[in-house]
């Protein structure tokens, strides 16, 4: 195997909950692409306009932020987490399943709130309970679940597209004039992003004729067993009520050795203790003054650069995949419709190769040298772009390069900003809230630069905000240089301090 024993053994130790986890991100991915390739017949199902169905993607995204915000309260305990993660994949099943049963603008609006709820809860609780289990080994393991993101990503639009209507689906004397326009707009709207819209008129009345429904319970059956592998993780470590399941599984005593000693030994030459698990609290605990008692400045500026470099690179991520095709279409280039169309696609399959890469990668390779990587490639790439705008084969080259690049950048900078802190703080918390943020707004963003601007704007926006992450991340790198090291004698409310605790890799409860 490509990695040595001692992280083999971890991993060995902790199979049941790290694919538990995997599979959960697997129903984030799922259910945070469906939207843009089924909303105009969603907007059939619901009779609503185009600007009212919109409002859809808002609920869900807004929601997503607060469930993330919200996420750490249900860390204290490891029962807390599982009971959230299983309420919030069984949420995501009931989701599509209620989905078809929708006929009402509003009603669908709430319930993708409640989906945005449970991917945010998703998202923060999977990454926290990963870092807490592998720690200074965490990367690789991020790096396979933010690859799961993207497989459920890509699935999602394959189930749905055989089901999708290829003419308007509201029948009506408008129907003829409308259903010229219906592919345009289609592939206009990406997984959660949604262009501008406001210009094409499609009937609100008639008979609805869409076969959408099928696609969603598809999904709902394919989402099925992931709660169903929560549940079965709490009935392991008996935490299920009037259920008495079998105690965890104990390593081997040479297993054990293997997986101890290496970190033993290495904390007892450099004179250290084993570091925390603590931390990772919800945003709002985060916020109370009774945590930053005697932490130093660089205690807060790793948490804030760390966040920022994520709100620019998740932010590029929003606003590429959102407008990429408005741009290709536009002149200079003017990309056949059918053409511009892969475009969204062919950046998220290679954000989710580059995923699938970085797996082996992030073994052999520091968390700090590939964030590097990454912001160095995207600023590159967007440089590139600004210099071929008029090419467009590059702008399926650099389309491809952008995904790749940006693909690692989330968990790398999480197992690096989490390294830097020891496991403490709320690293996880502020960094996935930073991220969330910055893919809502600078969408926005970026949508009104290029109604105001011009559609070569959407490029120069890529490059000022690449330039920004790759600012902040230089910040990062001063502070961590900076960062007072762990030792014994800090002052135990110190948020610098590491704790005294035993830290073998064992599944904690």
């Amino acid at each position: 195997m490509w990695w040595d024993e001692r992280v083999s053994a971890r991993f060995r130790r902790n199979l049941q909950p790290t694919l538990t986890y995997w599979s959960v991100f697997f129903s984030f991915g799922l259910c945070i692409a469906f939207l843009g390739p089924t909303l105009l017949d969603l907007r059939c199902q619901t009779q609503s306009s185009l600007s009212q169905i919109t409002w859809v993607f808002f609920s869900q995204q807004f929601c997503l932020l607060l469930g993330s915000c919200l996420g750490g309260v249900f860390k204290r305990t490891l029962a807390q987490s599982l009971l959230a993660l299983f309420a919030s994949s069984l949420a995501i099943s009931l989701v599509f399943a209620i989905i078809p049963l929708c006929h009402n603008v509003v009603v669908l609006a709430v319930v993708m709130a409640v989906a945005g709820l449970a991917m945010g809860c998703i998202d923060t609780i999977s990454n926290m309970q990963l870092v807490k289990i592998y720690q200074k080994d965490s990367a690789i393991f991020l790096q396979a679940l933010h690859f799961f993101v993207g497989f459920g990503a890509l699935l999602s639009p394959l189930i749905a597209d055989p089901f999708l209507s290829d003419t308007n689906c509201i029948l009506s004397n408008a129907t003829a004039n409308a259903s010229s326009n219906l592919p345009h707009i289609r592939k206009s709207l990406v997984p959660h992003h949604p262009g501008n819209l406001s210009h094409y008129a499609l009937p609100m009345k008639g008979m609805v004729v869409t076969r959408v429904s099928y696609a969603f319970w598809i999904m709902a059956l394919i989402n099925l067993p992931v709660p169903i592998a929560v549940f079965f993780l709490l009935y392991k470590e008996r935490m299920v009520p009037c259920c008495n399941g079998s105690s965890h599984p104990l390593l081997s005593a040479d297993e054990l050795a293997m997986e101890a000693r290496p970190e033993k030994d290495e904390l007892a030459a450099s004179g250290q203790r084993p570091p925390a698990a603590r931390g990772h609290d919800d945003l709002f605990s985060c916020c109370q003054s009774k945590n930053f008692r005697g932490a130093s400045y660089t205690y807060f500026a790793v948490h804030v650069t760390g966040a920022l470099v994520l709100f620019m690179t998740d932010g590029i991520v929003g606003e590429y995949s959102g407008f990429v095709y408005s741009y290709a279409v536009e002149e200079p280039l003017s990309v056949v419709h059918k053409v511009a169309g892969y475009l969204p696609s062919l950046f998220w399959g290679f954000i989710t190769l580059g995923r699938l890469i970085s797996i082996p990668v992030s073994y052999r390779m520091k968390p700090a040298t590939m964030v590097f990587i990454n912001v160095v490639g995207v600023l590159v790439t967007f440089l590139l772009l600004l210099i071929f705008s008029s090419s467009v084969v590059f702008l399926f080259v650099g389309t491809a390069s952008l995904g790749l690049f940006l693909s690692s950048t989330f968990p790398s900078m999480l197992a690096y900003t989490e390294d830097i802190l020891q496991y403490k703080g709320c690293a996880t918390t502020v960094l996935v809230t930073g991220a969330g943020i910055g893919e809502m707004v600078l969408q926005l963003l970026v949508g009104s630069i290029i109604h105001e601007q011009g559609s070569y704007s959407f490029l120069v926006c890529g490059m000022i905000f690449g330039g920004l992450a790759f600012t902040f991340y230089a910040f990062l790198l001063f502070f961590h240089r900076i960062y007072p090291k762990p030792s014994a004698d800090l002052d135990a409310t110190s948020p610098d301090k590491p704790a005294i605790t035993e830290d073998n890799g064992l599944y904690q409860r």
